[in-house]
């Protein structure tokens, strides 16, 4: 099998190990962030994503992060005050070491009033009477913003959001590609395959990519809701070795990255499918992995 071509999973992966499942204290997190960035995968991994609320317990070593310094996304969950994301970029201006990269909050209809400047800005779409509405809000406020606004859809279970199955999930992806609203994914997405796991169902990422792809190629709602239920390995696996760079392009202007609280958990699974090339096995440092 041939791998899939690198610019398919450049950053796409972002670093969401202090959130649920993987609650990791926010210093560790931060260790295990610089890790990644120094492994032979460090290409597929994003920022890491912090809460605004903990940007004052942002202690970092500057000094172990070499030349480059932290970039980090801030997460307003919805419901949260908006103010908190503004009062975050206050406090880092005095942190020359840390760099915010994006920002991410729930949509709500007062978004365009956020004094962002030019910070990308992602804003998780609500389910309900809202959801087109926030599809489209957000597609003509991207229009005006003159800056990255895009959407952002959770794939995984909360004790307060239920898990959002092929159906619901294709129909956001379809609603996407047809207005051209780019979008990240946030929750669940472990796994290369669509299976249960520990008794729950969860999308796979193979199979997200390919529905994106047929998305964003005029594909029918059908066919992008079959692909997410696809469970064969292997064509998946090849049908994205054979995507050319046009398709991934295409495919990586709309599904710009997704969240995810341990990183080596996809990309060891994406290795075992030779979808990618390392001469390494994927592992953290022994002092990192508790």
């Amino acid at each position: 099998m041939s791998t899939a071509p690198t610019a398919l999973f450049a950053a796409l992966i972002d670093d969401a190990a202090v959130f649920p499942p993987g609650n990791a204290p926010l210093e560790v997190a931060v260790q295990r962030h610089i890790a990644h960035h120094q492994a032979a995968y460090a290409g597929l991994i994003g920022p890491l994503l912090i809460p605004a609320s903990d940007v004052g317990k942002l202690a970092t070593d500057v000094d172990s992060l070499a030349d480059r310094p932290l970039e980090i996304g801030l997460i307003a969950r919805p419901g949260v005050d908006p103010s908190v994301v503004l009062d975050a970029l206050k406090q880092l201006e005095s942190e020359p070491g840390v760099n915010a990269v994006g920002a991410e909050l729930g949509w709500f209809p007062g978004w365009r009033d956020l004094a962002v400047g030019s910070l990308p800005l992602t804003l998780e779409v609500p389910r309900g009477a809202d959801h087109r509405r926030a599809l489209d809000d957000i597609r003509a406020g991207g229009d005006e913003a003159g800056h990255m606004v895009q959407a952002k859809f959770r794939t995984g279970a909360t004790p307060t959001w239920e898990w959002s199955d092929e159906a619901e999930l294709a129909a956001f992806i379809h609603d996407c590609a047809r207005l051209g609203v780019p979008f990240k994914l946030t929750g669940g997405l472990h796994h290369a395959v669509r299976a249960e796991h520990d008794g729950a169902p969860q999308h796979g990422l193979l199979n997200v990519l390919l529905a994106v792809h047929s998305a964003a190629h005029d594909g029918a709602l059908v066919a992008v809701e079959a692909l997410l239920a696809q469970r064969d390995s292997h064509l998946l696996a090849n049908a994205l070795a054979s995507l050319d760079d046009a398709d991934v392009s295409r495919l990586r202007s709309l599904f710009t990255a997704y969240g995810c609280c341990e990183v080596t958990d996809p990309i060891g699974e994406l290795e075992a499918l030779d979808l990618l090339d390392f001469d390494d096995d994927i592992d953290l440092p022994q002092e990192l992995s508790s």
